[in-house]
């Protein structure tokens, strides 16, 4: 590979990993070709991009960045790298291999994720980056949470006018009988 299209290369993923928010670093490398085809095609039907890419040129994409991702060399970027990516949500990647381990036992592993710029480090962190909110459900329960207290206060407000309705009632029957 020549120094211009590894140039090419580092730009393009520069640009893919400003334009993402969700981004995961695999390690995949014990699959064999049927596997890694399956892989290939659920990541396909979930929209996710899969690419395999040299650690040397993520570590050079990443640096082009914002955020800071020194955290990911030594730890992240050494061995086989897959990156995945997904426009819309955090989840559906870490759904994926946690469903892809199911079915194949020790088959992939993940490495590191970014998540909204928010670094997660190990396969241990599967379960965590499982348990996301997504910016949808996060704004959803919000406006749940500021129509609850307006809720309560109109029925809180209907049940008292039936009450004042009701002690009306009585007391002006009382003063006819």
């Amino acid at each position: 590979m020549t120094k211009e299209e590894k140039g090419a290369i580092i730009d393009e993923l520069a640009e893919k990993f400003a334009a993402t928010p969700y981004f995961y670093i695999t390690d995949a490398g014990g699959l064999n070709v049927a596997k890694t085809n399956e892989l290939r095609r659920l990541c396909f039907e979930r929209g996710i991009e899969y690419r395999v890419v040299k650690n040397t040129l993520i570590s050079k994409a990443l640096e082009r960045l914002d955020t800071d991702y020194s955290s990911f060399d030594g730890t992240v970027l050494k061995g086989f790298s897959g990156v995945m990516f997904h426009d819309e949500s955090g989840k559906v990647a870490a759904k994926l291999i946690k469903d892809f381990l199911k079915a194949n036992k020790n088959s992939i592993t993940l490495k590191g994720a970014s998540v909204d710029s928010a670094l997660f480090i190990g396969h241990d962190q599967l379960d965590t980056l499982l348990n996301l909110k997504s910016k949808q459900e996060l704004i959803g329960e919000v406006i749940g949470l500021l129509q609850s207290p307006a809720k309560n206060v109109i029925s809180g407000l209907q049940s008292g006018g039936n009450k004042l309705a009701g002690i009306l009632k009585t007391l002006s029957e009382k003063e006819a009988a």
